[in-house]
């Protein structure tokens, strides 16, 4: 508007104003350039699923009756984010699920038509925040969203944080969260034998953490025999080998604030301490499935971990890896219900479709229908 009115000012004849109209065309281009970058990514999110899956991975699905439901269209022309309301989405908040007060709280987002017995499928949210600050609130909506909407029952959830915690507290906390879901989720209306994992930055870090790491007594004190294990893991931006920053892409000294706020050991006095904190290290044959995402230019986790976990799981599991490189896009690119956001929700919802129908081609509980 202060563009349009200097114009019609003859403002633009001079130095300043011709700079200042310069200044805006270049803006301009840099978001038309943007927004082609986030239209791009239904392509390769896309190309991610058939390289992971196979170019029939909707048929199986489809076999299984659990195929994702089409709509609400993306409108890609329409670059304003949707407002998703979290008080309308609950079913419950607050909810305890172990000894750490109110770190140790989870949420339920679930319809008002999913009851005990459905048997619908369950999603564990973990959000980030460095592994020092945030809750069970304001992460993952568009997700949670899609998956409630189509019949999930999502579950995101709090845990103890640095520094006052130290590393394993987290990874416990999640441990035990999952624990209470299969002793409890019924009650919701889901299944205890679906339940799958998401997160993003150190909760991406604690998700795969969490997925590889299925029953191991280190990280689950006082519970040793429940059952911690998942169906599929999606990691967004996650964090995946600890020592991974310094000089890869990462703010500088990352590895030292590491060292003084959530390991409170330095990688040379205990460096069994930070392999077991990374995910890389944990990979193997008999793990979950899993969907990672990242964005390109992540200024804050670098990329090429991402890559490397990526190539790491390719060579060892045996069960399906899709992995997404989103071009242009920044950390936590997912906050908002953009463009970029809502094709990569659907990809999930695609991708966590297919588990679904291994799962009860099977001989899994029958999904619940969708209201979609």
């Amino acid at each position: 508007m202060a563009t349009a009115l200097a114009l019609r000012g003859g403002k633009w004849r001079t130095r300043q104003g011709q700079a200042r109209l310069a200044a805006q065309a270049l803006s301009a281009a840099g978001l038309v350039n943007l927004e082609s970058a986030a239209r791009s990514a239904q392509g390769v999110l896309e190309r991610a699923l058939v390289d992971g899956l196979g170019p029939d991975y909707g048929e199986r699905a489809a076999k299984a009756q659990v195929a994702p439901a089409d709509g609400p269209p993306i409108n890609a022309s329409n670059p304003f984010p949707t407002y998703i309301s979290r008080r309308s989405r609950l079913r419950s908040s607050g909810v305890v699920y172990g000894p750490g007060g109110n770190r140790n709280e989870l949420d339920i987002w679930a319809r008002d038509d999913i009851r005990p017995g459905d048997k619908a499928p369950v999603l564990v949210q973990i959000h980030g925040g460095g592994w020092t600050i945030g809750n069970s609130r304001h992460q993952a909506y568009p997700l949670m969203d899609r998956l409630r909407n189509a019949g999930w029952v999502c579950v995101p959830i709090s845990y103890r944080l640095s520094p006052k915690a130290t590393f394993p507290d987290h990874i416990v906390d999640v441990k035990r969260a999952i624990a209470w879901v299969k002793d409890n989720i019924e009650e919701y209306g889901g299944d205890p034998d679906f339940v799958v994992i998401t997160g993003g930055s150190a909760g991406g870090h604690l998700c795969s953490l969490a997925a590889l790491s299925a029953n191991d007594p280190g990280f689950q004190p006082g519970f040793e025999d429940s059952d911690t294990s998942v169906q599929a893991a999606v990691p967004f931006y996650g964090v995946y080998d600890m020592r991974d920053w310094d000089g890869a892409g990462g703010p500088a000294s990352t590895v030292r604030w590491l060292e003084k706020r959530v390991l409170k050991a330095s990688p040379d006095a205990d460096p069994e301490l930070w392999r077991r904190a990374s995910p890389v290290n944990w990979v193997h044959a008999g793990a979950p499935p899993m969907m990672l995402l990242h964005g390109a230019n992540d200024s804050l986790v670098p990329v090429d971990g991402a890559r490397r976990m990526a190539d790491s799981l390719r060579r060892s599991s045996s069960q399906p890896v899709v992995y997404a490189e989103l071009p242009f896009a920044q950390h936590a690119f997912d906050t908002y219900a953009s463009v970029r956001t809502r094709y990569t929700v659907r990809a999930v919802e695609r991708f966590l479709a297919y588990v679904r129908a291994g799962y009860v081609l099977e001989g899994g509980d029958a999904p619940v229908a969708s209201s979609r």
